[in-house]
C-alpha cells in the first residue's frame, strides 16, 4: 500500500493504493475554479466562496474518483469523536440541503456511497477494512486527536483488520503550538508528540491508529505539510479564517 501522486484533468491527486475494492483519494488546492483567496479547488461552501464554484470544483473531485455526486456523505465537522453511519444526503455533496449532522467522522459498508472529510490544516485519515468490505473518513484535529476520534472510528468500524492513510496536514516544522496544545499532546502520545514549540499532528494520528489495532505496516502517511507548501494546499494557520478547504473522499467499489 502506498500514497502516490497522480493528475486527473489538469489537477493533482494523492491517491492512496490501498485494499482492493477501496477507492480513496487526497485533494490540493490545484486545478478548480474558485477565485483568489480561494484559488483555486476550492472544496469549502461556508468559507464565503462562490457557491457554484465550489460546487464546481466538488463535481470535478468527484469525477476524479469515479463516484457520483448524489451518493456523497459528508459531516458538519466541529472536533468532536462522533462517528457516523453514513447515508445519502439530500442534494448530495454538490448542493447539500438543510443542516449537516455534527460529527468527525464517516463509516460505511455500503458499496458507491462516498465519504467526504474536509481540512485546511488538521488531519484527514482513511480507514478500510482489509477485505475491503468497509470504509471510513476521519477529521482530526488535535482536540480530536486527544479526545480519541481515531480510535472511536476504528471501534465503530467493529472487529477486523484495517489499513490506513493519513493524508497531508500541519506539518512539525511550522505547526507551532504553546503549552495549551503540548501538553495534552504530550500527555496522550508521548514526549515526541509536541516538542520545540511545535506539535506532530500526523505521527500522532499514526499513534492513535497503532492504539486502534492498526498495524504499523498497515499505515500510510503523506508527511505534507499544508503550511509549508503554499502553492499546493489551503492552510488555516498560514492565511487565516479567509482560505479554502481540500479534503480526502473515499468510498468501496461495487464488485
Amino acid at each position: 500500500m502506498s500514497l502516490t501522486w497522480d493528475n486527473w484533468e489538469a489537477f493533482p491527486l494523492l491517491r492512496w493504493q490501498g485494499p482492493e475494492g477501496i477507492i480513496a483519494v487526497f485533494s490540493g488546492r490545484q486545478g478548480g475554479v474558485s477565485k483568489t483567496p480561494f484559488a483555486s479547488l476550492n472544496l469549502g461552501l461556508t468559507t464565503g466562496d462562490d457557491r457554484a464554484a465550489v460546487a464546481e470544483n466538488r463535481r470535478r473531485l468527484c469525477a476524479a474518483v469515479g463516484v457520483d455526486p448524489a451518493r456523497t456523505v459528508q459531516n458538519h465537522q466541529v472536533h468532536g469523536t462522533v462517528v457516523r453511519v453514513a447515508e445519502p444526503m439530500l442534494g448530495g455533496y454538490l448542493d447539500p440541503q438543510g443542516e449537516l449532522p455534527q460529527a468527525d467522522a464517516l463509516i460505511t459498508r455500503e458499496a458507491d456511497l462516498a465519504l467526504v472529510a474536509l481540512s485546511a490544516d488538521c488531519v484527514p485519515i482513511v480507514i478500510a477494512a482489509l477485505d475491503g468490505s468497509a470504509v471510513a473518513v476521519c477529521h482530526a484535529g488535535w482536540k480530536g486527536l486527544v479526545a480519541g476520534v481515531v480510535e472511536a472510528t476504528v471501534a465503530a468500524l467493529g472487529p477486523g483488520a484495517y489499513a490506513a492513510a493519513v493524508g497531508p496536514c500541519a506539518g512539525p516544522q511550522a505547526y507551532e503550538v504553546g503549552d495549551d496544545v503540548a501538553i495534552p499532546l504530550r500527555e496522550r502520545f508521548g514526549e515526541g508528540a509536541a516538542y520545540g514549540g511545535t506539535a506532530d499532528l500526523a505521527a500522532c494520528a499514526g499513534l492513535a491508529l497503532f492504539s486502534a489495532g492498526v498495524s504499523p505496516d498497515a499505515i500510510d502517511i503523506a508527511g505534507i505539510c499544508t503550511i509549508t507548501e503554499t502553492d499546493d494546499f489551503f492552510s488555516y494557520r498560514r492565511d487565516g479564517a479567509t482560505t479554502g478547504r481540500q479534503g480526502v473522499i473515499a468510498y468501496r467499489e461495487d464488485v
